[in-house]
């Protein structure tokens, strides 16, 4: 296929109930935006969300494994490791 432009973005078909349809349309018109960069914003906030969540649940597992359960405990090891 030389010379033929392959599309860098894949379509997606979504159904929204409504209410949820209106107020995204109204958002994008007000912000001068499309409804798929709002989705894909919406999206990106959802998976950094998602990402910090996983982050958060494996240091307190680790933190827990380590002793350290209260916010007391991090700043008593913060002071012994600058002391």
């Amino acid at each position: 296929m030389k010379g033929t432009l392959m599309r860098v973005s894949k379509t997606w078909t979504i159904s929204l109930p409504p209410g949820m349809e209106r107020e995204a349309t109204q958002a994008a018109k007000q912000e001068r935006r499309t409804k798929s960069e709002l989705v894909r914003e919406a999206l990106r906030v959802y998976l950094a969300t998602r990402q910090w969540q996983s982050l958060q649940r494996s240091v307190s597992i680790r933190a827990r494994q380590k002793g350290i359960t209260t916010e007391a405990d991090v700043e008593n090891l913060i002071d012994k490791l600058r002391g």
